[in-house]
């Protein structure tokens, strides 16, 4: 459709994943680190799942590089699990999460919690055993028909003995203290599976990432009523104050990569580094949420205002 689109801004060819395509992209890297400099930072941005993953291996070592959807996502996801636990008094460590999706934003926040976790002293086996990824294809398990990515295979787990069809089923059996919404695909955190978390927690963690607005998994105003108030909810788009009939107000928090890669980038751009390890989006998302007060999480808050984006970053490069 879009080749016949006479707007259209591309080349009116189909799109070449040969080696051709690889051979562009090594091209582009050289040019810009021979025209600029090495330490010149290359971020990557909306590649595909496949590219994402192994283009972020093959060039992280060599240049001064990342990929926000997958690191950035990560960093500022698990920032807002940081802060959760400041409400619920759980560690990262004793949460089970459960992810709607399995592609390069479920698996770099996925990759990320379990390094945070290990860090705390858990065995990689446990981290691991401790997130679980639904797709479109139902729950990432040993044996499926469906082809499971090598970068998916570490989240691939024995099969339940009861096997669930639906998302709300595999909240109801596995029974997860947070559940992280990523596979774009509007409405999947239906009441169903709301009131699941609720009647399963006291403080269900519910983040529905998938931007823009209309490819939530869940409204604020939907997470914050069905749980009568107790969930502690991010997203990816904004949403507007809530007010409950108890007259209780809430601000949800969004869960912005604007957060965390500006102050990243300041942090790599003055420091000089030549290549950008995952210990840096770790490092930063414990910065984000060590800035989230008292009062903004008592407001549902798991991040601080937007607003404040100068400082935020400020503070997150000084740490990183």
């Amino acid at each position: 459709t879009l080749l016949k689109d006479p707007f259209y801004m591309g080349l009116y060819q189909k799109r070449d994943r040969s080696q051709v395509y690889d051979d562009l992209i090594d091209e582009f890297m050289e040019a810009i680190t021979d025209r600029y400099g090495q330490n010149t930072l290359i971020q990557f941005e909306d590649f595909g799942n496949h590219n994402a993953f192994r283009f972020l291996r093959k060039y992280r070592e060599k240049y001064c590089t990342f990929n926000d959807d997958i690191q950035g996502t990560a960093s500022v996801a698990l920032a807002g699990l940081l802060a959760a636990q400041k409400a619920t008094g759980k560690p990262l460590s004793e949460q089970k999460v459960l992810f709607l999706g399995a592609g390069e934003a479920a698996l770099g926040i996925a990759n990320l919690i379990v390094m945070a976790m290990t860090e705390s002293g858990v065995s990689a086996e446990e981290a691991y055993g401790r997130i679980w990824m639904f797709d479109k294809y139902g729950l990432l398990v040993e044996g499926r028909e469906q082809i499971v990515d090598s970068n998916q295979e570490p989240f691939t787990h024995r099969a339940p003995e009861q096997i669930p069809k639906t998302f709300v089923e595999a909240v109801n059996v596995l029974r997860p203290s947070a559940i992280i919404g990523v596979a774009g695909a509007g409405r999947l955190f239906s009441q169903d599976v709301i009131k699941a978390m609720a009647s399963i927690n006291e403080r269900p963690i519910i983040f529905a990432l998938s931007n823009p607005t209309v490819k939530a998994e869940c409204t604020a105003e939907e997470a914050y009523t069905l749980t009568e108030g107790r969930c502690l909810f991010a997203s990816g788009s904004p949403f507007d104050l809530v007010t409950l009939k108890d007259g209780r107000t809430f601000k949800p928090g969004q869960g912005n990569n604007a957060y965390i890669f500006p102050g990243v980038a300041l942090a790599v751009i003055l420091s000089s580094v030549r290549h950008i390890s995952d210990k840096v989006f770790l490092e930063a998302a414990k910065a984000l949420a060590e800035q989230l007060t008292d009062e903004e999480l008592a407001q549902g808050r798991l991040y601080p205002p937007l607003s404040n984006i100068r400082e935020v970053s400020i503070y997150i490069a000084v740490k990183v």
